[in-house]
């Protein structure tokens, strides 16, 4: 039976299971989407329709992966767009499926924008299909490059004007993806490494996640009795109430990082951005690194042992080896007892904040509120770049994997709206929660309609302070940027106005003793299938609990 190579593709989503493509008009794929019965989710640009596919692929660990569509062509504006979002997934190595429309063949004379050569940079693999009968087999390979291997996004490009193709003669059937095991001797080494290890510390990063390896980590850690510190983006993968968590920063995580005299990281580029510690002194310690991607390997620090394979492969082996040459699990109550006592030094300093009455309202006092009213078993939060992103990863406890989504290697203000979306999309019974502020509510304010419009009970914390005030003054002395942070201020601008004329649950809140019964509320129009945005007035509240850096 012959069909359209648009209307062929979308048949192959179908029998890969996903379950909706994000999309902003126009595509012709879209429509074939429509007629095969595939839900359209229709958001309001072009790069959020990107990042909800992304955040849908993060929260599901890559086991589903998140579909989008975007215009392209002759007029490759939606294309281009679109780049951020996906420059951020390959930054992040993000497993998506981006499609958008080629040039017609025999109209590249008209155009001097090369799709494929632009995105090749920031992609895992581009294919341009220029035949019809092509489908199936283009497919094929994007879902084998999105299923194999370190993960990142796929750009399809496929032209309207393509005609169609035999489903019969050229079939389609789902490939698995295919992972790999590390070598025996190297795994034996890294344990004999960390068997003769005075300070050891396990650093896990989201390629845990991507391997679904979080109960190899636990089990690990527990067997040789090794504190573990997470990346931001591997937040969660180990519990944070955990005698042995160290979490992802502050003054206890420093602690141990800078103790450490071998660091055993998993799942881990162990890359010194922005957004993640450098290993401090790192001549001095024995860095283990057990990672999906060879590049990783002597990329920032020497490499003194790798273990390369899929994290839940090698957690397996590393577990299997340690009992063989440790003749089974470690007691060690004086590491439990260092982990506590620093936490508790760590805690005693942000419980104050936590409980503070101060007005402005203190924007921790927001973050400690909002850990008494969720369910920390069935929830999910994230936050948006900058101040927010800093505050929540440092005192906010996750107890479940993907409990909270942290991101960041490239930061596109906004994203946290759409992880709280995506969140929602993958785990329709948890409470999904993102904060923001003044920055990010300007790269969302156009995406709450279609929050609104599909639905999405989620809530969004706006802590609004009055600037983009990481710039200025307050977080950072007399400010990094002081000439560019001052925007309009709470009593000029009213966010929650805003908000419920677009649809949503809304309100200002002004007084500590009302964030709780707020967030109590917002919650209760989520369960409605009502989405939420709260606007916290709050003051400018130094972060604390910095990445540590190289010395």
């Amino acid at each position: 039976m012959k069909v359209k190579a648009a209307n062929g593709l979308a048949r192959i989503l179908k029998k890969e299971g996903i379950p909706w493509v994000s999309c902003f008009p126009t595509n012709h794929v879209n429509n074939a989407l429509g007629e095969e019965g595939v839900p359209i989710l229709m958001m309001g640009e072009e790069r959020f329709a990107v990042a909800v596919a992304d955040a849908y692929s993060r929260v599901n660990n890559g086991k589903k992966i998140g579909v989008c569509t975007v215009m392209s062509n002759l007029n490759a504006a939606g294309i281009q767009m679109a780049y951020g979002a996906i420059a951020q997934a390959w930054e992040d190595s993000s497993p998506i499926l981006v499609i958008t429309e080629g040039v017609s063949v025999g109209a590249s004379r008209h155009t001097h924008y090369n799709i494929a050569e632009a995105f090749r940079s920031v992609t895992k693999w581009v294919g341009e299909i220029d035949k019809a009968e092509l489908v199936p087999d283009y497919m094929r390979r994007a879902f084998t490059h999105l299923r194999s291997g370190r993960p990142g996004p796929v750009l399809i490009i496929l032209p309207r004007d393509l005609g169609e193709y035999d489903e019969e003669q050229f079939p389609y059937n789902p490939p698995k993806g295919w992972k790999s095991g590390p070598d025996a001797a190297d795994v034996a080494a890294a344990v004999k490494a960390l068997l003769g290890a005075k300070d050891p510390l396990i650093y896990a990063g989201e390629g845990v996640y991507y391997g679904d390896a979080t109960d190899e980590l636990k089990e690990f850690a527990e067997l040789a009795q090794v504190p573990v510190l997470t990346t931001l983006k591997g937040k969660g993968a180990f519990p944070e109430n955990h005698p042995l968590s160290v979490g992802v920063r502050g003054s206890h995580a420093a602690h141990f990082l800078n103790k450490c005299d071998v660091l055993f990281s998993i799942g881990s580029s162990l890359f010194p951005n922005r957004f993640s510690h450098a290993v401090p002194d790192p001549a001095k310690k024995t860095i283990i690194q057990c990672t999906v991607d060879m590049l990783d390997i002597n990329r920032s620090f020497e490499t003194k042992h790798a273990v390369i394979g899929d994290a839940k492969l090698s957690l397996r082996a590393l577990i299997d080896e340690f009992k063989k040459q440790a003749g089974g699990a470690r007691k060690n109550a004086a590491v439990v007892e260092s982990v506590r006592a620093q936490k508790a030094e760590f805690t005693a300093k942000f419980k104050p904040f936590m409980e503070s009455n101060d007005k402005p309202i203190n924007p921790y006092r927001v973050i400690g509120d909002l850990m008494k009213v969720l369910d920390p078993k069935k929830s999910f939060v994230t936050a948006d770049s900058g101040n927010t992103r800093d505050q929540l990863s440092t005192v906010y406890e996750s107890q479940i994997p993907r409990g909270h989504l942290g991101w960041g290697n490239v930061s596109t203000l906004g994203f946290s709206l759409a992880g709280a979306i995506g969140a929602k999309l993958a785990f329709p019974d948890r409470q999904s929660v993102a904060i923001t502020g003044d920055a990010g509510m300007c790269y969302m304010i156009g995406d709450f309609e279609a929050t609104a419009r599909h639905r999405l009970g989620i809530t969004v914390i706006h802590i609004n302070n009055g600037g983009f005030s990481g710039y200025g003054p307050g977080f950072w002395g007399k400010g990094h940027d002081p000439y560019t942070w001052q925007v309009s201020d709470s009593s000029t601008i009213n966010t929650a106005n805003m908000a419920k004329a677009l649809g949503l649950h809304s309100e200002r809140v002004t007084e500590p003793s009302e964030v709780v019964p707020a967030l109590k509320r917002a919650l209760e129009a989520n369960a409605k299938g009502q989405p939420a945005l709260l606007e916290f007035i709050c003051s400018h509240h130094p972060v604390h609990g910095g990445w540590v850096g190289r010395e």
